[in-house]
């Protein structure tokens, strides 16, 4: 009987793996499987862009609209003509070529198929992409690179793309306690105390006249909330606080909480006020916090709608991803490279965040060598 092969870089081959990736990245990323809506009206904290998709460019640029501000006409007072303009705040981001090639080895110490090997390829590429995107998210989010060892980056990277790391504003960072980097002490961990400051930062900063953001809830089943994703170390000081308000009360609020069904609640930690809390491991991390620069500590994300962007670009073959194999040395290597054009960044206008408030505490590993 005769036997159907796809062979190495077939066209066929080539879609079905670049689309295989794709869909196995975005299950297997934690800020693209639960965190994420397409187009400018979604109501989750990443806001995916695909307009370049299908045009030409290295940019994509939104906009946000501000809320009008001063007066009404009173009474038969003439209106016409006195029309208040609209302003918009506009932010920008920059897609550009990723790519990541994998060897499978010469002939003899393969030992398999070229099918066995792109999967195995593809298994190890989806952990790669999953990751790489994680950490982005977590670094453009933080706005620093931070300490964390296990990132696939080294320690002085700013950026990909041209879309820069941009430090938290002043107006969009909190702390355990002090006020700054250099006044937070070891005390100063993450707490009960600060999310309920953050949720109340949030429900009452800007609009108006201000010309900052109001940060906007995340919309879920009919109900408004927020989220804080923060690292294990701050998880587990919030577990054992003795503040007011013991650990099953926040468990049991998630439960009962509107659309707990939703994936944004799922592993969730439990709920403080509107704000569903979670916990993960590449969650940006410092040693040169308080005083003497040497306090560990670590960069919550309290999380609103839009608050960071993912922009793709297509790679010329119609999807996200691009897959090819290359054979070597006449044959005796494969090396397979998957890539993508893309952008991450933090969304913000006129020089303030939009969606998100950094939560900056103490945060030391609790189970030391």
């Amino acid at each position: 009987m005769a036997q159907t092969i796809v062979g190495l870089n077939d066209p066929k081959a080539r879609k079905l793996w670049s689309a295989d990736l794709m869909v196995s990245v975005s299950k297997s990323s934690y800020w693209t499987r639960k965190m994420m809506g397409k187009g400018s009206e979604t109501s989750l904290p990443v806001m995916l862009q695909t307009d370049l998709e299908q045009e030409a460019g290295d940019t994509i640029s939104y906009d946000l609209s501000v809320q009008l501000s001063g007066g009404v006409i009173e009474g038969d007072a003439k209106a016409e003509g006195k029309g208040e303009k609209l302003d918009f705040f506009t932010d920008k981001v920059f897609i550009d070529q990723a790519r990541k090639p994998v060897s499978c080895g010469g002939r003899l110490s393969r030992k398999r198929t070229v099918h066995d090997l792109r999967k195995v390829g593809r298994n190890r590429l989806t952990e790669f992409w999953a990751r790489f995107y994680d950490e982005l998210f977590f670094m453009y989010g933080s706005g620093s690179r931070g300490i964390n060892e296990d990132y696939n980056v080294p320690l002085n990277y700013t950026g990909r793309a041209g879309n820069n790391f941009e430090a938290p504003d002043t107006d969009h960072i909190l702390f355990g306690d002090g006020s700054s980097k250099a006044s937070l002490t070891s005390a100063g961990k993450m707490s009960r105390v600060l999310i309920e400051r953050a949720n109340t930062k949030a429900a009452s900063q800007g609009g108006g006249s201000t010309q900052v953001a109001e940060i906007q809830p995340i919309t879920i089943a009919g109900g408004e909330h927020f989220v804080v994703v923060m690292h294990p170390f701050q998880a587990h000081d919030l577990k054992t606080s003795t503040d007011a308000g013991n650990w099953l009360d926040i468990q049991k609020a998630a439960a009962a909480a509107e659309g707990a069904s939703n994936p944004i609640f799922k592993d969730n930690l439990g709920m403080i006020g509107n704000t569903i809390l979670h916990k993960h491991k590449s969650v940006v991390r410092f040693n040169d916090f308080g005083a003497g620069n040497n306090v560990a500590a670590a960069r919550a994300l309290f999380l609103g709608r839009q608050a960071m962007v993912l922009a793709f670009g297509s790679p010329g073959n119609g999807l996200r991803f691009d897959w090819s194999e290359v054979p070597l040395d006449h044959g005796n290597d494969i090396e397979i490279c998957a890539g993508a054009i893309f952008g991450i960044k933090k969304t913000r206008f006129s020089g303030k965040d939009f969606g998100t408030i950094a939560l900056d505490t103490a945060a030391a590993n609790p189970n030391p060598v």
